[in-house]
């Protein structure tokens, strides 16, 4: 079986279990016509990437027999609709509480962000709190990559932005991002292309404060 259709048939799999529950390899085999043994296959890759949970189920005649449910990290597999519910409930909020509330909504993420990452910036040069900046950004899906460029001097690029439809709508989200960036860094940071504006990444200067 090549490649495109072990794909295939893995995420037949998966929407079966999400639309129709437990099902067992039989009935899995029986559904999509290909043999128990490809089925235990598909099954045992899954199980592997902890996408699937197994119970034991007993039956009326005959020994037990296993059935796979999607695990609870599955289902984000699945199309989500959240960013769209975010710039939902901004556009009521501004059109209820106007600009000033979204600001301050803005500044409150801001600082629990600071807070958050705040102690694991102490005690270290600016260089270590650079890398430590691309470590949190890179957790939360930016994609940085970042390089030195003379004494005491840095170039901090994202590549992706995972709120980049809000970001588009509501600036304070850049603006916040380059409020936590000085913050975190102590020091002079200057956002030169922004992905939101268009620029195919976010590009900071960083620079140690005079």
């Amino acid at each position: 079986m090549n490649h495109a259709l072990e794909t295939s048939t893995r995420k037949v799999i998966l929407s079966m279990l999400k639309t129709q529950g437990p099902l067992s390899v039989h009935d899995i085999s029986k559904q999509l016509g290909i043999t128990e043994m490809a089925v235990r296959r598909h099954i045992h890759s899954l199980e592997k990437d902890d996408l699937l949970e197994t119970k034991l189920v007993r039956q009326a005649m005959g020994r037990p027999s296993n059935v796979y449910t999607l695990a609870p990290q599955a289902d984000e597999l699945f199309p989500k609709k959240y960013m769209q519910l975010t710039l939902d409930l901004l556009d009521e909020l501004l059109e209820g509480e106007g600009q000033e509330k979204i600001e301050r909504l803005f500044e409150g993420r801001q600082a629990k962000l600071e807070a958050r990452y705040q102690p694991r910036m102490s005690e270290k040069s600016l260089e270590e709190r650079v890398a430590e900046l691309a470590l949190i950004q890179n957790e939360n899906g930016y994609m940085v990559d970042w390089s030195q460029l003379g004494e005491d001097a840095y170039m901090f690029s994202e590549h992706n932005c995972p709120i980049t439809q809000v970001a588009n709508t509501f600036t304070q989200a850049c603006q916040c991002e380059l409020a936590l960036f000085r913050n975190l860094l102590d020091a002079n940071v200057e956002r030169t292309e922004c992905l939101a504006k268009g620029a195919s990444k976010c590009v900071y200067m960083i620079s140690q404060n005079k």
